[in-house]
């Protein structure tokens, strides 16, 4: 059976995680910020962390000075799905079909996170929108119309599906041997809810591919050299988080990140989590820790 995440120990730091949002206009007139509720539930219920939302205000509210003082407060930062697409202009693609959904805020807005959280050793979950926003936010591309690629299967929503079925599991996907997600999974394949219209076309230089489905769709990767745990998944790994068992490893591996960043920040450094993982700041306070002497 799979271990849930331990609530912290007395005076053990709670780790916070930062959520992405989606910019939404109601009745043209009311802008809002939105997170689905699966989201902040897979952080606090599955990674054992207190979820925090991270309006879409990149560009205009938030300038990359206040984000990078926000991801100092952070312990973690978990990237969301969403209906909408990164612009195309991020990594000089062609203008996106008429019609195709866009959120230059949330762009605006987790781009430069990304690359932040990235550099400074924030522990990393990127999910759906999330693992593209990763490729393209370390020089990767997408492909726009994935289901029209020569040799592609058609990865998108059924429609026809209740919506509850629609997040059912689609397809296997093989996991790279020795890699960090085949470690926490402990598995060389898996069986994922890959629901996207989009997908990684070329990878960023410094992403290492994790998983593809049988028709070569780049499904999961990870950051090359990272600092902390950074990883991104095509399937919606929060979905059933506190039952499908890779959802729970996925999710539990993050927040033992997450408690590792949280520890060290407050000067309580913990081991190194599952996955290989580990934070330069944690390995250097558990190399300095000393063990006081008997009284």
């Amino acid at each position: 059976m799979n271990e849930m995440p331990r609530p912290p120990r007395g005076g053990d730091p709670l780790p916070l995680v930062g959520v992405s949002a989606c910019r939404i206009i109601r009745d043209s007139h009311f802008p809002g910020h939105w997170t689905a509720e699966r989201y902040l539930h897979a952080a606090a219920e599955a990674a054992g962390a207190l979820p925090i939302q991270i309006p879409a205000l990149g560009g205009t509210a938030l300038t990359d000075l206040q984000l990078h003082a926000l991801l100092e407060r952070l312990d973690g930062l978990l990237l969301t799905g969403s209906p909408s697409n990164v612009e195309p202009r991020h990594y000089d693609g062609p203008p996106s079909a008429e019609g195709t959904a866009h959120d230059p805020d949330r762009d605006a807005t987790t781009l430069p996170l990304i690359r932040m959280a990235v550099r400074d050793g924030v522990p990393l979950l990127a999910i759906c929108r999330g693992i593209q926003e990763l490729n393209v936010a370390l020089g990767g591309t997408l492909h726009q119309r994935l289901w029209e690629v020569p040799g592609r299967m058609d990865h998108r929503s059924d429609k026809s599906k209740p919506p509850l079925e629609r997040y059912e599991p689609r397809h296997a996907v093989s996991l790279r041997m020795g890699g960090p997600i085949a470690v926490i999974a402990g598995a060389s394949e898996a069986v994922v809810n890959s629901l996207h219209a989009q997908a990684i076309d070329r990878l960023a230089p410094a992403l290492q591919a994790e998983a593809h489905a049988a028709d070569g769709t780049i499904e999961a990767v990870s950051v090359k050299s990272a600092r902390a745990f950074a990883i991104g998944v095509q399937w919606h790994a929060e979905w059933k988080c506190t039952e499908d068992p890779l959802s729970v490893s996925l999710f539990k591996a993050f927040g033992d990140a997450c408690r590792a960043r949280a520890g060290a920040r407050h000067g309580r450094p913990r081991v190194a989590p599952a996955g290989g993982f580990e934070t330069r700041a944690a390995k250097r306070d558990r190399s300095r820790a000393v063990v006081s002497p008997r009284a």
